[in-house]
């Protein structure tokens, strides 16, 4: 749950000494490994949820067998959890798209959460598998997540899993920083080499920490996650925001010179600074978000937008579609930071890779009947068609220019 002056964890968000989060996985391997470790003491014991066997990377399974069969447990946690809020904002779900639990049993939790909370915002931050994923059926699982998502969620934050090793890879093999360098090319002391899956890790935990940094700290023009969904979404379905980050990390171990505001701008809008393998700048803009860190004046991201705006192609109905924040504390180690938020027409090309993966596998229906067992095959028709219609929807607005004359048809719903 996402409370004001929380700050933001795994499906919900944490307090000053305890995370008000359900952890849920059914495999309990990785939830045990999370409360003995070194964070452990963040959570309560008495907050997660796990089986034992494991969802099988099956959507269905994890959908349609330990959906139903948690729904009391998952809600009666969820419940207790609230109750600690004194301005609950939104539930947070942190989950993958590849595996069966995350899945599959995270479209029942969005889906239970929009049922018995319809009035709380319900933020999604999934992570997209990539190309070369090794669970076979991940491009299923996707489909039916992302087509869920759609349905069930308000707003959608995606990191993809390619994007996030291809920056670690950059801060891995860069051997020495100068300056005006961007922060991917920097110095690791001793030739030593972070984990990648740790690197990834922190990179979407900015991610959420800027995102929610306006709830939890003072400034000059904070932003809350309902302005986040009112602003940047002018249609229900198209909610979906790629991120980006600037500074892309801030480790201890790490030497980079930093970068200038003015370039930590321009970064927000550069395809390396992306957490979704799609080039922005190629496509239409429908909106853009810009949460900004540290001690910035108005006037001075005012005038990196004016800058940048003649560069960005915005939809001609949303010119002005800019919604700055800002919050006068930095992150930890960082003078600056921006978390950039754009909804563009380029996620279907995102959508487009995910769904041509599904239909290698359907059209020959191979692992098909692992999830006939639990669904209707009609529920993955359904599912893919439902993508189709959203990369159309997005292809149609990509494509718009502004009419001749009259009133246009459609118009975005602020």
């Amino acid at each position: 749950m996402i409370e004001s002056q929380d700050m933001a964890i795994l499906l919900t968000l944490s307090i000053i000494m305890q995370a008000r989060a359900v952890l849920v996985d059914m495999e309990c391997g990785v939830v045990n490994n999370l409360m003995s470790g070194p964070i452990g003491e963040l959570f309560d014991s008495r907050q997660t949820i796990t089986d034992v066997s494991g969802a099988g990377n099956n959507w269905a399974h994890g959908n349609a067998v330990y959906g139903p069969q948690y729904r009391e447990a998952i809600t009666e946690s969820v419940r207790r959890t609230v109750e600690f809020c004194d301005s609950l904002q939104s539930f947070f779900l942190l989950h993958s798209l590849g595996g069966g639990t995350g899945s599959g049993l995270g479209s029942y939790v969005m889906q239970l959460l929009s049922d018995e909370f319809q009035d709380v915002y319900r933020f999604s931050a999934p992570i997209i598998p990539s190309a070369q994923d090794d669970v076979v059926t991940s491009p299923y699982n996707s489909i039916l997540t992302l087509n869920a998502l759609t349905e069930y969620a308000d707003c959608v934050i995606p990191m993809e899993n390619q994007a996030l090793f291809d920056i670690t890879t950059k801060i891995a093999e860069a051997k020495g920083a100068k300056k005006g360098t961007a922060v991917t090319d920097v110095t690791l002391p001793g030739g030593k080499t972070p984990m990648p899956w740790d690197q990834m890790n922190q990179i979407a935990a900015h991610v959420l920490g800027n995102l929610t940094s306006g709830m939890r700290f003072e400034g000059s023009l904070n932003v809350d996650l309902n302005e986040i969904t009112m602003n940047l979404v002018p249609f229900p379905r198209l909610h979906f925001l790629i991120p980006s980050l600037a500074p892309l990390c801030s480790f201890s171990d790490v030497n980079f010179e930093p970068r200038s505001l003015d370039q930590m701008f321009n970064d927000c809008f550069h395809r390396d600074f992306q957490l979704i393998k799609a080039n922005p700048r190629a496509s239409k803009y429908l909106a853009i978000g810009l949460l900004v860190r540290g001690d910035v004046h108005i006037a001075e991201a005012n005038r990196n937008i004016n800058r940048l705006q003649k560069d960005v192609d915005m939809i001609h109905w949303n010119q002005e579609g800019f919604k700055v924040g800002l919050c006068g504390t930095p992150p930890p180690g960082q003078k600056h930071a921006i978390l950039g938020l754009s909804n563009n027409t380029c996620f279907k090309e995102t959508l487009g890779a995910i769904h041509g993966r599904f239909n290698k596998l359907y059209r020959r229906k191979a692992h098909l009947h692992h999830y006939t067992e639990f669904i209707e095959e009609s529920d993955v028709t359904d599912a893919s068609e439902g993508i189709s219609s959203l990369i159309e929807e997005y292809s149609a607005l990509e494509g718009a220019v502004p009419p001749e004359e009259g009133p246009e048809r459609f118009r975005p719903a602020f």
